[in-house]
């Protein structure tokens, strides 16, 4: 058996983390797998020596000519493998999958990873899931949106937790809050920033570490030195060590408009941090938290709501690290071995 990941690339991000996870459990099963990336070469995980890597070219820019190309590549490498099965993660991955694969017919599975309803192309997305075998969805939320026909090839498998994390630390708390993510419109931290002016002003000894890059950088900067927090912000970027760097924070926050199942969210539970999320489209956050009992989840775009919620953790630490403990409970229930064993039984 052999098994084609296909990605943009698997430089950064949740769905490339759990195509990483996904890929080494198969080796390990004896399924031989290659994992295609449409656009770059870099690698930002550790990976099996015995997975494959491809690279379909470079990004487009747009060029008509270049996409073309990356089809044609594809389709060499899916006519080289005519009994394997694709993997296919997003919309817009899968529409040059269904292309380069026509009347190949091979075994088309599509990872839905993120909110439906915020698809700028429903009908062509549409189109496209119709081709596959098998779609994949996070939660039963997402596989609702869809029409019946998309619905009924549709398999519900939630994101697999790595087994690599680091240890759970016992001892005090650092004095810090910290988010993990895209500095993207969808995560909404302008909500973050609102919501930690407000909170800093009674907890004062407190700084906010935000992890990630993207085009709302410069943006969410000028937010910090209008709220007067900017001395209390640290903008660390992509590490490739994040969990290392957090497994001792205070607080761990996700401020998203909508997401699909965050890995980072359910990371952070699993090494037994403090959380606060949104309860965001399309159930994600209220898949793995139980407000008030292994985390609180708070409503979308609520800055009150997130400064309660985050005053509550730092000023009843006994009841924060209760849930704390409850929330850790997600690394056995969301265990990659489990997972894992889901995608396989598609595959068989």
């Amino acid at each position: 058996m052999k098994v084609i990941f296909v990605i943009v690339s698997m430089a950064g991000g949740g769905a490339e983390r759990v195509i990483s996870i996904l890929a080494n459990q198969f080796v390990k099963s004896g399924i031989d797998v290659c994992i295609m990336m449409t656009a770059g070469d870099e690698v930002a995980y550790e990976l099996d020596e015995r997975i494959q890597l491809c690279s379909m070219g470079g990004t487009s820019g747009g060029s008509l000519k270049k996409r073309i190309e990356r089809i044609r590549n594809m389709r060499t490498v899916f006519k080289r493998n005519r009994n394997s099965t694709i993997i296919s993660f997003g919309p817009g991955t899968s529409f040059f999958t269904v292309v380069a694969d026509l009347f190949l017919h091979h075994h088309l599975i599509i990872s839905e990873r993120n909110d439906p309803a915020a698809c700028a192309y429903p009908i062509i997305r549409n189109m496209i899931y119709s081709k596959a075998r098998t779609v994949v969805f996070q939660t039963e939320a997402a596989k609702n949106c869809f029409p019946v026909r998309i619905q009924k090839k549709g398999v519900v498998i939630a994101n697999p937790i790595s087994a690599n994390l680091p240890d759970i630390s016992r001892g005090e708390r650092q004095k810090t809050v910290v988010a993990v993510g895209r500095l993207e419109t969808q995560k909404n931290y302008p909500l973050l920033l609102d919501a930690f002016s407000e909170f800093h002003k009674q907890n004062k000894d407190f700084i906010l570490h935000i992890y990630g890059e993207g085009s709302q950088k410069g943006i969410l900067q000028e937010q910090a030195e209008r709220l007067h927090i900017e001395n209390y912000i640290v903008w660390e970027g992509f590490c490739r060590d994040v969990l290392q760097r957090i497994k001792r924070a205070g607080i761990y926050v996700l401020p998203s408009d909508y997401e699909g199942v965050s890995n980072a969210l359910l990371e952070a539970m699993a090494m037994e941090l403090p959380v606060v999320a949104t309860d965001c489209p399309i159930g994600g956050s209220a898949l793995c938290i139980e407000d008030g009992i292994n985390g609180r989840l708070v409503p979308v775009r609520n800055v009150s709501r997130m400064v309660q919620a985050m005053s509550e953790l730092v000023n009843d630490p006994e009841k924060a690290e209760k849930m704390a403990k409850e929330a850790g409970k997600v690394r056995v229930r969301f265990s990659e071995e489990k997972i894992a064993e889901q995608w396989k039984k598609l595959l068989l």
